[in-house]
């Protein structure tokens, strides 16, 4: 099935974000890798795809797991959760419709 994976960061965020980014970017690439992943991206934190030191104010990831608690445990485990960059995660069933 498939999960939303919601994030929130804490304020200024982003040097805990690029300390660990690698990291993260590899977990998503795992999953694109197994054919999991539907879309995953940040939210900048202004109305620009290039925030610069604005940075961002948390993640959306939608991928396919077996179960919540898989999700939920892939959510917890992710370098942005450990280096203090999310505030929260929150993991919801996700159903595709479009495209």
């Amino acid at each position: 099935m498939l999960y939303a994976v919601i994030s929130q960061d804490v304020e200024n965020s982003l040097e805990k974000r690029l300390s660990v980014r690698p990291a993260h970017i590899e977990r998503l690439n795992n999953l694109k890798n197994e054919g999991r992943l539907i879309l995953a991206g940040p939210h900048p934190a202004i109305d620009n795809n290039e925030p610069g030191e604005a940075g961002f104010t948390g993640s959306l990831v939608v991928a396919e797991f077996d179960c919540l608690e898989d999700a939920q445990a892939w959510a917890d485990a992710d370098p942005y959760m450990e280096s203090g960059a999310y505030e929260s995660v929150v993991v919801k069933p996700f159903k595709k419709v479009l495209p």
